[in-house]
């Protein structure tokens, strides 16, 4: 395409095939004319695909966005094979070698990419974390941040281990296992790593779980192709883990601690978990009104006085009686009381409410004082 970061390929040819080898990261296509005598010399393409880049075959009047080299097919209406790559992270170039600085693939080339890894553990490489060792395509080519996540996690290893630390304890495992029964059949061992396998064995067994389900797992053309990926992860992105960035800014998702060398600073984060869908409540049956809490307390108070109402009123009763017993007296003595002719008694009308005595005032201006800010007791 016209906007593709990648050379001009160099070959035209009317009739040609497209055969594919992957090794770790990178894929290998060899355009071969099918009449070698007429046709151009076969070229090689190697792929880097980044974080984005793909295959895709569709119609070639729907050509997707991004399709940024396109082999098309003879046949009506044509086709084409495309690599979409949308953030452009992912490469071609011509030529059939292979990245000098990968190792051995996990996948093809285990048993070479195992002894890469045991022989060369003095490499100051191995003096970083283990979760970004495993993204250092010298010594593990194919693994990447899902992976490296999926791996750490069914081990139980913590992301921010020293690599060293880990892949030492396997070297010796492995010699002490040479020397316990050195004649295991090979059945009996692969018998025995499948039922305890060591972080290397992941580093195939897992990618290799991906490319046996990859129909159901990575197929473009199924429409839940990533509900079905989603659904195989363990880990990665997987609610309730923790995340970290480690010191290449890649995030890590972990279960656990992270680990003696988890960058300083950072704090790690949850995946929200999934809400469980509520059920909806059948309805209920109407309950009864509940009458509000304040005017309760309001109609209890009315109806049994509060101690310092019965305080008042009990004084104003000492006081009424003192004041009727003082009248007695006085009438016993034949003294003319006060404010009244001769010690006659004059029959008037009740008052529509007896007057307060003076001291009975006084009593309660200073109850209320005494009892001001305190709520009445029931």
């Amino acid at each position: 395409s016209a906007v593709g970061r990648g050379p001009e390929v160099p070959f035209r040819s009317e009739a040609y095939g497209i055969s594919a080898i992957a090794r770790g990261k990178e894929l290998r296509l060899t355009l071969s004319a099918l009449d070698p005598a007429a046709g151009p010399p076969a070229q090689d393409l190697v792929f880097r695909f980044g974080m984005s880049g793909s295959f895709r075959l569709c119609p070639a009047a729907e050509l997707p966005r991004h399709a940024h080299l396109r082999f098309l097919t003879r046949e009506s209406p044509p086709r084409a094979l495309c690599f979409v790559d949308p953030r452009r992270f992912g490469s071609w170039r011509l030529g059939d070698a292979w990245q000098p600085e990968r190792g051995p693939c996990v996948v093809s080339e285990y048993q070479a990419f195992r002894e890469n890894v045991l022989k060369n553990l003095e490499d100051r490489a191995f003096d970083k974390p283990i979760c970004e060792v495993l993204l250092n395509q010298k010594y593990f080519n194919g693994i990447g941040n899902y992976l490296r996540a999926e791996i750490l996690y069914r081990l139980k290893i913590p992301p921010f281990e020293k690599a060293r630390t880990v892949l030492e304890a396997l070297k010796e495992q492995e010699q002490e296992r040479k020397k316990k029964d050195p004649s295991l059949t090979l059945s009996k061992k692969v018998k025995l790593r499948q039922e305890n396998p060591d972080l290397l064995e992941l580093c195939h067994s897992v990618p290799m779980e991906v490319i046996m389900a990859e129909k159901q797992l990575l197929d473009p053309e199924q429409p839940d192709n990533y509900s079905n990926f989603k659904n195989w992860l363990r880990c990665y992105l997987v609610p309730g883990m923790s995340s970290l960035r480690d010191r290449s800014g890649r995030t890590i998702w972990f279960q656990g601690e992270p680990g003696p060398m988890a960058p300083k600073g950072q704090r790690p984060r949850k995946a929200p978990r999934k809400k469980s869908p509520e059920l909806k409540a059948e309805p209920e049956a109407p309950s009864p009104k509940v009458t509000p809490r304040a005017p309760k307390q309001r109609r209890r108070a009315a109806a049994k006085p509060s101690k310092l109402e019965e305080k008042e009123v009990k004084e104003e009763q000492e006081v009424k009686e003192e004041q009727e017993e003082k009248e007695e007296k006085e009438e016993q003595a034949g003294r003319p009381r006060k404010g009244r002719a001769g010690g006659r008694r004059t029959v008037s009308a009740a008052p529509a409410s007896p007057e307060v005595p003076q001291s009975v005032r006084r009593s309660r201006r200073t109850s209320a004082r005494r009892g001001t800010g305190a709520a009445p007791a029931v």
